[in-house]
C-alpha cells in the first residue's frame, strides 16, 4: 500500500483502485450533496482549549460504550458492500477493528455475511445493522441470523424511509441495471487487480440476499433488497424489536432531541446521531452541529456514538466534548479497504488515534475518560 499520510490520501488512493461506480457510491451524497459538504466542513469552526504544564507523559486512549470498555472512542460503522472494494473487504475492516480493539458494525449490504465475518474475525466484537423489511418473516431471519453470529448489538437504521436522489450514483446506473452497461465493463476493466480480487472467490454477491430470492448479482439484489425496507417503520416496530432483540439495541438515524428522548423510553441501549453520511435527507445539518442537542436530551442516560464527516483526532475530541460516547467511521473505513484491505483499515484507524493521542496531549489532558468528564469546557464557545 502506498504511504498514506491522512484520511484524504487513502481517498486518492481508494479512487485511483477502484472502478468509478463504486468509488462514486462510497463518496457520494444525496441531491445536491450539500449535507455531504457540511459535515466535514462545520468541523472547521471548533476551537479547541490548550493548557500547559501539565504532566501528559501517560494516556489512556481507552473509554467504555455499549457496556464494553475499548481501546479507543472509535467503530468502524456499517457500510455497505465493502467487499466490493476489495476481496472480502469487510473481514478485513473486523480483523482491522478488533486488532485495534474496538468493534465494528456489518452492514445489511455487506458482501460477506455476519456469520463469515464473526467466524473470520473472533477476537473482534461485532455489531449488525438492520432495516426492517415488508416482510417481517425475512426481518424476523436476519435478526435470527445476527443473534446466532453472536452479534453483540443491533444498529437498527431508521433514517431510510425513501431513498433520495444520488446523482452520481444514478449517472452510473448504480442499483438500476441488473448488469453493468459496456462503458462499466470497459471502467472495470481498467482497473485489472480489483477484477481479479473480485473473481478470485467468484463472482460476488449481497450476503443477505443470497438465499432470499432477491436475483443474482450485487447490483440486482441490493436494488431488490433496497426496495424491501418498510417505509411504514414507527415506534412501535421499535417496541416489537426492543422485546424480541436480548442484546443491546441502537437507533442509528437520530438527529432531534425528541426522538432521542422517544429512543430512551423505547429501551434502546444507544443512539447513533447520523445523517446517513449526507446520502439521505440532504439539507439536514451536520451532525456535529446536531450532537450537542441531542446529547443534552440524553443526558448520560444511553450511550450516543455519533458519525459523518470524521476524519481527523481533533474531530473525534469535538464530539467526546460535545457528548458524544464514540465515533463510528464509515468512509475512511471504506477507503483504507480500497486502498490496502485490511493493512489499509487498520492505517485509518491509526491515523486517527494518532492524531486523537496527539491533541489530547497538547490540550493537556491525559486520557478520554478526562476529555469526556471536562466536556464542552474542552472547547471555546461558538
Amino acid at each position: 500500500m502506498q504511504t498514506a499520510h491522512n484520511i484524504d490520501d487513502l481517498r486518492r488512493i481508494a479512487r485511483r483502485r477502484l472502478p468509478r461506480i463504486f468509488f462514486d457510491y462510497v463518496d457520494g451524497g444525496a441531491n445536491a450533496e450539500v449535507t455531504l459538504a457540511a459535515n466535514e466542513a462545520d468541523f472547521s469552526a471548533i476551537r479547541l482549549r490548550q493548557h500547559v504544564l501539565r504532566d501528559v507523559s501517560a494516556r489512556d486512549l481507552s473509554t467504555e460504550f455499549l457496556g464494553q470498555r475499548h481501546a479507543l472512542p472509535l467503530m468502524l460503522g456499517p457500510l455497505g458492500f465493502l467487499g466490493m472494494l476489495a476481496r472480502k473487504g469487510e473481514v478485513a475492516a473486523a480483523k482491522a477493528a478488533g486488532a485495534a480493539g474496538i468493534p465494528c458494525c456489518v452492514s445489511a449490504f455487506s458482501i460477506c455475511p455476519i456469520d463469515e465475518v464473526a467466524h473470520s474475525a473472533p477476537h473482534t466484537v461485532v455489531y449488525s445493522q438492520l432495516y426492517v423489511l415488508r416482510d417481517r418473516t425475512m426481518t424476523e431471519a436476519l435478526i435470527a441470523r445476527a443473534e446466532a453470529a453472536g452479534a453483540e448489538a443491533l444498529f437498527l437504521t431508521v433514517d431510510t424511509a425513501t431513498t433520495p436522489a444520488r446523482e452520481r450514483d444514478a449517472r452510473n446506473g448504480f442499483r438500476n441495471l441488473t448488469r453493468p452497461t459496456i462503458g462499466q465493463w470497459l471502467n472495470m476493466l481498467s482497473r485489472p487487480a480489483w477484477c481479479r480480487a473480485m473473481i478470485a472467490d467468484g463472482m460476488p454477491e449481497v450476503g443477505h440476499a443470497r438465499a432470499a430470492g432477491f436475483g443474482r448479482g450485487v447490483m440486482e439484489q441490493a436494488g431488490n433488497l433496497s426496495r424491501q425496507i418498510d417505509p411504514s417503520l414507527s415506534w412501535a416496530d421499535v417496541d416489537w424489536l426492543r422485546r424480541r432483540w436480548p442484546r443491546k439495541l441502537v437507533i442509528k438515524g437520530i438527529m432531534e432531541a425528541e426522538d432521542a428522548q422517544r429512543a430512551i423510553e423505547a429501551g434502546a441501549d444507544g443512539i447513533v446521531v447520523s445523517n446517513h453520511g449526507g446520502r439521505q435527507l440532504d439539507h439536514a445539518a451536520s451532525t456535529i452541529k446536531a450532537l450537542p442537542a441531542v446529547a443534552d436530551a440524553v443526558a448520560g442516560r444511553i450511550d450516543v456514538i455519533v458519525d459523518g464527516g470524521f476524519r481527523r483526532g481533533a474531530h473525534v475530541v469535538a464530539a467526546l466534548a460535545l457528548g458524544a460516547s464514540a465515533v463510528s467511521l464509515g468512509r475512511p473505513q471504506a477507503w483504507g479497504v480500497a486502498a490496502g484491505g485490511e493493512a489499509g483499515v487498520a492505517r485509518a484507524i491509526g491515523l486517527i488515534a494518532a492524531e486523537l493521542d496527539a491533541t489530547l496531549t497538547l490540550m493537556g489532558l491525559t486520557s478520554v475518560d478526562e476529555l469526556r468528564a471536562w466536556g464542552r469546557e474542552a472547547l471555546y464557545a461558538l
